[in-house]
């Protein structure tokens, strides 16, 4: 006979465990999946998406050379050959860099996945209505995170990669970059803009168990301000354009958080004026 499923109420700490242990092996096993199918593609994962912020031809060196020359700005961005090369210089630096890289694509195209999986162990403890509401919650996150990949791949990294590439202490020294420092800066701008256009979403669960609220967030808004130039001077290079390109959309991020926290505190109160009718 088989056995009834337990209830959100009736699972003791272990069986939410065992639950919770279930949800990280299929979101490991999509991660898996996906990465071995992108293993398989090196030529496309490497040669046109990894290594093009590093290309002359990539977009976002023609759209900043054409402003530049419009605005009558230095042209850094118009050069017509990669301001370096990548070279390996240890054994097994290459294969390692092809198993992490198809292990991180894993991650970011399987991520709606991983939502999902996430979505699917903390939605028995909510009620029908907070379900009902937060329905479009995947699509929401996913596309957020999406957002702020391409953003990260797009403005970030060649920011990164043009600033740092072409620095120059002395005409000596030789632009000879190691693939995974190269590889690294590429992830690291990639995931950390694609985390931080989950801002709202974030602000959206602190909101509704009662650790942030409208107020707050205004309250805070100057602080938040630094944090945002923190943030934008960490994952960009340390000129002020690109500080003030990545800081711009993180704060639009903060102001929209602010009203999302406004619309769910909005909601409850609704909420409890009907249960208090109803009582």
């Amino acid at each position: 006979m088989a056995k009834n499923k337990k209830t959100p109420d009736e699972m003791s700490f272990l069986d939410h465990l065992e639950e919770l242990r279930w949800h990280l092996i299929r979101s490991t096993l999509a991660i898996v999946i996906v990465g071995s199918i992108a293993f398989l593609m090196k030529d496309f994962v490497f040669g046109t998406v990894i290594f093009g912020p590093m290309m002359p031809d990539f977009p976002t060196y023609e759209v900043f050379c054409n402003l530049s020359k419009m605005l009558g700005f230095s042209e850094a961005f118009c050069s017509a050959e990669p301001l370096f090369t990548v070279q390996s210089r240890q054994m097994s630096e290459q294969f390692s860099a092809h198993i992490w890289t198809s292990i991180w694509a894993g991650f970011i195209v399987g991520f709606p996945y991983i939502l999902y999986e996430l979505w699917k162990f903390i939605a028995p403890g909510l009620y029908d209505t907070e379900r009902q509401s937060a329905k479009g919650f995947i699509f929401i996150a996913s596309s957020l995170f999406f957002t702020g990949v391409l953003f990260g791949y797009y403005v970030v990294a060649p920011l990164s990669i043009n600033f740092l590439g072409g620095y120059s202490i002395s005409d000596t020294v030789i632009r000879e970059i190691d693939l995974s420092s190269y590889i690294s800066t590429v992830r690291a701008a990639v995931i950390a803009c694609g985390l931080i256009f989950e801002l709202p979403i974030i602000i959206y669960f602190l909101t509704k168990i009662g650790l942030v609220t409208p107020e707050i967030l205004r309250k805070y808004r100057k602080i938040a301000l630094v944090v945002v130039l923190i943030i934008s001077a960490v994952i960009t290079p340390p000129d002020v354009a690109s500080q003030i390109i990545v800081a711009i959309p993180i704060l639009i991020l903060y102001q929209v958080s602010i009203y999302i926290s406004k619309v769910v505190l909005r909601n409850e109160a609704k909420k409890m004026k009907r249960n208090v009718k109803s009582s």
